[in-house]
């Protein structure tokens, strides 16, 4: 008797792990277009920190994040399903929303003031004070990837609110581990090509084609996961927005389902695009008039006069 309980213990333990691992992998392909960008940026983060410094500062920011995600998000993600499930397609779309102001909040920056260079005060630190400067990046990578991991947590979540509190748990928590080691092992890696390039050039003979290539491609390589990062944020975010508004959302489902099978699936990423960049001008056409900051001091007045 036993051993036949022990078994069947075993056998959900088996099962439970084997929902976890495929709600994770799910949960962790819904959530490419945030990691592409988390990546993007944790990488411009160590442009300019001493070469020797380099993994300390990813390290740095590995273990902030996994903080942000493992101990604030996703503890805060499992009581707010059990109080408030109502309250998480709302948090949802308004992370998508986000997700697509800051992606083309990035192309206008990048369109209207592509003459601006890296000068400045924070340049100026970087040579005065190579440690401050270095501090100041890694609290800065840190408290943007609090968002992004926000938004990784969210959509994670999002999978699993139904299941049970365990399977919930070790959804969260993995995708916690996933993402940190995968994100900044990848980061690591990027920053380090030159590095390799350098010493495939100072080993010589057929190696020297091979690392001249590494060296003059690594930037070009950064600046395109950067683009990545950022389309792909307009596309996670506009699809996002709009699984929030289901009459939206079925009438493009259905125009989309009847467009020939080929085109499906390009379609379909033309106009999460689309629903992106829409959503995230008019979140940066509300932002620059000022309207938000109005309203914030104007509750802000209500509150002191209280």
């Amino acid at each position: 008797m036993a051993g036949a309980g022990l078994l069947a213990l075993l056998d959900d333990i088996a099962l439970i792990a084997d929902d976890v691992a495929t709600l994770t992998a799910k949960a962790a392909g819904k959530t490419t277009g945030i990691v592409t960008d988390d990546m993007a940026v944790t990488a411009e983060q160590a442009i300019g920190i001493q070469r020797e410094r380099e993994i300390p500062v990813i390290l740095a920011v590995a273990r902030g994040s996994f903080f942000n995600k493992a101990v604030i998000l996703a503890p805060s993600a499992l009581i707010l399903n059990a109080v408030a499930p109502w309250a998480i397609t709302p948090l949802l779309m308004a992370g998508g929303a986000f997700l697509c102001f800051e992606g083309v909040e990035k192309v206008l920056h990048k369109v209207l003031h592509a003459e601006e260079t890296a000068t400045g005060p924070e340049a100026d630190l970087a040579i005065t004070d190579p440690v401050a400067f270095e501090a100041s990046r890694v609290k800065g990578a840190i408290r943007t990837d609090l968002i992004l991991s926000a938004e990784i947590i969210a959509i994670s979540l999002g999978e699993v609110t139904t299941e049970p509190l365990v399977t919930q748990v070790g959804v969260l928590y993995g995708i916690s581990v996933l993402m940190t080691v995968g994100v900044y092992g990848l980061v690591a890696a990027l920053i380090k090509l030159d590095d390799l390039g350098e010493a495939l050039v100072l080993r010589g003979g057929s190696s020297i084609g091979l690392g001249k290539a590494i060296i003059w491609g690594t930037p070009y390589l950064l600046r395109a996961i950067g683009v990545i990062g950022t389309v792909a944020m307009m596309i996670v975010g506009g699809h996002i927005v709009r699984a929030g508004i289901p009459p939206v959302y079925d009438a493009v489902h259905h125009l989309v389902e009847g467009l020939p099978g080929a085109v499906q699936g390009v379609a379909g990423i033309g106009v999460d695009i689309l629903s992106g960049m829409l959503v995230g001008l008019a979140l940066v056409g509300v932002a620059k008039t000022g309207l938000i900051q109005g309203v914030w001091a104007r509750l802000k007045g209500l509150r002191t006069a209280a």
